[in-house]
């Protein structure tokens, strides 16, 4: 049989050893895991961005076990949740909506547990790292074979805390988006998927205009890859979790547009240039 595998998103970072013991947790009580970060350099506290990222990696996880830890709530009232997704993955984390986007694209979950108090967590639990107490070790123990049900209190899967993202829209001819996530390159990810985009009326090949931000109006390509546009020159393309995004080519479009997640960004075909104009 194969190992395992757990995966490891959270905001940690690396510079300090919280990932490190997290490891080492997981490594004692399932040796045989395999464990697999996905990203620990997610934006502090960032619950939002934590749920995009994993919900764009996980379809590309092999089925397991996949712990996410971005927890502001950690010491209060928040819950401490495992969950059985459709598709058959179990998920762990604080029930503050950093797994609801993936659970959803998963199809839906299935069963829902409590493992604030579960009888896998570490004794004594911090107050401030149940990254390590609670989280690792149930995700070592049910990668191990425990079942969910063992793990803690049953809960009810509609109780879990939802997170929404804003719509795209229309109004007045424009495309309004938002911007949901941006990477460390400055390509800014817009809240309309594949199958919205089919819908968006943006043809491929054909300028449009960009507003928003801190910056004003641009022109841009809509194209398929970043060689489509000449360097320093502004794209819209659909990114590698087929969503739309934009981009400056060997550049920051956070940064040419001055935008930050949560801004509205309006996209609209560009007017046609009158003859003899340039």
């Amino acid at each position: 049989m194969s190992a395992p595998v757990i995966t490891f998103l959270s905001d940690y970072g690396l510079e300090d050893d919280f990932v490190g013991v997290c490891h080492g947790v997981i490594a004692r009580i399932c040796p045989d895991a395999r464990v697999i970060d996905i990203a620990h350099g997610v934006p502090r506290h960032d619950v939002r961005a934590g749920a995009v990222i994993l919900r764009g990696a996980i379809p590309h996880m092999p089925v397991g076990v996949h712990v996410a830890v971005v927890d502001p709530g950690v010491g209060t009232e928040r819950r401490a949740v495992a969950i059985r997704v459709a598709d058959g993955r179990l998920l762990v984390g604080p029930d503050n909506g950093l797994l609801w986007l993936a659970a959803a694209d998963a199809g839906g979950v299935i069963k829902a547990v409590d493992i604030g108090q579960s009888r896998f967590r570490l004794e004594p639990v911090s107050d401030t790292f149940h990254g390590r107490d609670v989280f690792a070790p149930v995700a070592a123990r049910l990668a191990g074979g425990a079942k969910l049900a063992e793990a803690g209190e049953q809960i009810d899967p509609d109780t879990l805390v939802k997170l929404e993202l804003p719509r795209a829209r229309r109004k007045a001819g424009a495309l309004v988006t938002s911007a949901i996530h941006i990477d460390r390159f400055g390509n800014v990810q817009l809240n309309l998927r594949h199958d919205e985009i089919a819908r968006s009326g943006l043809n491929l090949g054909h300028p449009v205009q960009l507003e928003g931000g801190r910056s004003g109006r641009h022109e841009a390509e809509y194209v398929r890859t970043f060689a489509d546009v000449e360097p320093d020159a502004l794209l819209v393309y659909e990114d590698a979790y087929r969503t739309l995004a934009v981009a400056v080519r060997h550049g920051s479009a956070a940064a040419r547009l001055g935008l930050a997640v949560g801004d509205e960004l309006r996209i609209k075909p560009s007017e046609p240039r009158s003859p003899g104009s340039g």
